[in-house]
């Protein structure tokens, strides 16, 4: 049997093509979710899982000025995300939010590992997970400019 033949072969080269229309308006649409909502959460005062280690980590700032600041940013991040206008401003948005959002790391590694550098506590695996924010900012962002991802086609 030839590789890629077969009902099986058009199934999947149906499934790969549907992936490649559909992956990265589902991607931005998700990035934007979650910044709506990790940014909304920041907004009423106790109701974020993450205030405690925002205050922690910018002391020099108080976290009633702080946070809601940080939530306004967050849900105008989700907002481009969503519509799909703006994505370069979103993008660069959440570039200059990340270096912070990472920071407890170096900054407070006792509330981000268990044991390190690989036992993370909740804190951390929320640290943790904004490398797949970024890496869906560069995906959602190589199409900025009319891109779009494509199945590759194989002989």
């Amino acid at each position: 049997m030839r590789r890629g033949g077969g009902w099986f072969g058009r199934l999947d080269r149906a499934i790969t093509h549907w992936m490649a229309v559909a992956g990265v308006r589902f991607l931005r649409i998700a990035v934007g979710i979650v910044y709506v909502w990790f940014g909304g959460l920041k907004l009423v005062p106790g109701l974020s899982p993450a205030e405690d280690l925002v205050r922690a980590t910018v002391p020099i700032i108080p976290a009633n000025v702080f946070v809601p600041f940080l939530g306004v940013w967050e849900v105008a991040i989700g907002i481009l995300f969503l519509t799909g206008r703006g994505l370069r401003v979103a993008i660069l948005l959440l570039m200059l939010q990340m270096p912070g959002t990472l920071s407890p790391i170096v900054l407070l590694p006792e509330q981000v590992f268990t044991v390190f550098p690989y036992g993370l506590t909740l804190e951390g695996q929320y640290i943790v997970k904004n490398l797949v924010l970024i890496a869906a900012a560069l995906v959602v962002g190589a199409t900025v400019r009319g891109g779009d991802l494509t199945e590759a086609r194989r002989g």
